[in-house]
């Protein structure tokens, strides 16, 4: 067992080096979060690229900026982060289990890197690209950013010709997807508790969260009382699987809630899913003309695929994409589409919920007044959990007494304070109008809806009478 010591908490992360490196001597940017972060060689070969720069122009959260202007951080300095915080935490794990582990610079390298390429394949307006344009464009589509950071790794080490230990590259890539495969690298026999550091299909505690929940957090102004120092300098390794301690279980449980209020509150703001709704139909009917979808077969073409493909649709002045120019107007001049009402799916239905679609709105109209078409409605279906949808987060993570303890074990559901959750996921439904002068007519298909499905109005007030008579 590793030697332990109880240093300052409230020390800033920058204040931990590696006692092996000289940082005057290397190249370092400073960051708003983290302070000075520190690049090694290898990294800034594959900083200096047009493919990594390219995250320059991939804002970290999309159109969220046109609700809370200070959300324009970029994906590129949220990459830093992730790599200096990977760094920093396989740091931490060598001063103090080292020798047990085996923990070496090869290690070390490995997993800064993963770190930092870990959204070089990300796709524009966040995730909106692969969960709601792709889909439309692509029947079936089950493209991934992790899938194509994999390829667009591959294609900077070609292109540029960097000098990278093959098993070095295998296992960088490996730590990209950990998160989404669920599974950990076969035929690994030991340093799985790699794979824990940068995306971490096991439990969802990694750096990649710690970054963005205090980015974002901090560039919308929003205060964030999570403190993932404190996880950082009290994790452990047990049983090739990062371990916390016990008396850390509430600092955990607060990661995954504030991850889920920035889901609430920020992500899928009403306002910020009405501009995302109307994104997404100026993408698919611009799709034909720009073949954007087409991108994403080859690394060679992607990189140049960004979030300023709006503004080369804006200012074309092709006839082929008028419908997609007048819908990005409409967003420049605030002419959104309108949010009619929404509800909260009722617990006991949500394990067997099925989306709502324009169709089943449409559906519901009884008054002929006006005959509403599929085309004039919008249905945002908003899923909010704690990582692990119906089940406790706090379930899938191994814990440990003490430092002199070699036992790990979950914490069951009775054992934790009765203050927290015992729900843990929100499905939300939203319908909009993309015609101001429908909100009337829709918000009432929308209540005979709810009124047929549940056999009560689900949604918390009726829609204002304002509202339904804006023209």
């Amino acid at each position: 067992m590793g030697a332990y010591c109880n240093e300052d908490l409230c020390l800033p992360l920058h204040s931990f080096a590696s006692p092996q490196q000289d940082l005057r001597l290397s190249k370092h940017v400073h960051d708003n979060v983290h302070g000075n972060i520190y690049l090694d060689p290898l990294s800034l070969k594959f900083i200096d690229t047009e493919q990594f720069q390219r995250l320059r122009d991939l804002k970290q959260l999309g159109v969220t900026n046109m609700v809370y202007p200070g959300a324009v951080h970029s994906r590129f300095e949220h990459s830093l982060g992730v790599y200096w915080l990977a760094g920093e935490a396989i740091q931490k794990l060598k001063n103090y289990q080292g020798m047990e582990l085996g923990i070496d610079r090869f290690d070390i390298q490995t997993v800064k890197i993963a770190g930092l390429l870990h959204d070089v394949g990300h796709g524009p307006f966040s995730h909106l690209f692969e969960r709601e344009f792709l889909p439309l464009v692509m029947s079936g589509s089950k493209w991934s950013h992790e899938d194509m950071s994999v390829k667009m790794v591959d294609h900077i080490v070609d292109e540029h010709h960097i000098e990278i230990d093959p098993e070095m590259l295998k296992r960088v890539k490996e730590m990209i997807v950990a998160s989404t495969t669920h599974a950990l690298p076969k035929g690994m026999k030991e340093k799985l508790f790699l794979y824990d550091i940068v995306a971490n299909g096991r439990n969802g505690i990694d750096v990649d969260k710690f970054d963005y929940i205090v980015r974002d957090c901090r560039a919308c102004g929003l205060g964030c009382n999570f403190q993932f120092q404190r996880l950082m300098e009290t994790m452990r390794v047990m049983g090739d699987e990062i371990c916390y301690r016990t008396k850390d279980y509430l600092t955990i449980h607060k990661m995954f809630a504030t991850r889920a209020d920035l889901y609430r509150t920020v992500y899928t703001h009403p306002k910020v899913k009405a501009i995302e709704l109307m994104i997404v139909d100026a993408l698919v009917k611009a799709n034909d003309y720009l073949q954007i979808s087409s991108y994403i077969h080859d690394p060679r073409e992607y990189w140049k695929l960004d979030d300023t493909i709006i503004k080369t649709i804006e200012t074309a002045p092709d006839q082929s994409l008028s419908e997609s120019r007048d819908l990005i107007l409409r967003i420049r001049r605030r002419e959104l589409y309108q949010f009619c009402n929404e509800y909260a799916v009722p617990k006991d239905k949500i394990e067997h919920f099925k989306k709502v679609t324009a169709h089943d709105i449409v559906c519901s109209q009884k008054n002929a007044g006006v005959a509403l078409k599929e085309d004039d409605v919008a249905v945002s279906n908003v899923k909010i959990d704690l990582t692990r949808g119906k089940h406790n987060p706090l379930e899938s993570i191994n814990f440990f007494k003490d430092y002199e303890s070699d036992e790990k074990f979950t914490i069951p559901d009775d054992r934790i304070s009765h203050l927290l959750p015992t729900s843990y996921q929100d499905m939300i439904v939203r319908v909009y109008s993309k015609k101001p002068e429908l909100v009337g007519v829709i918000a009432e298909a929308f209540e005979n809806f709810q009124l047929k499905t549940y056999g009560i109005k689900a949604q918390v007030h009726a829609t204002p009478e304002k509202k339904k008579r804006r023209l």
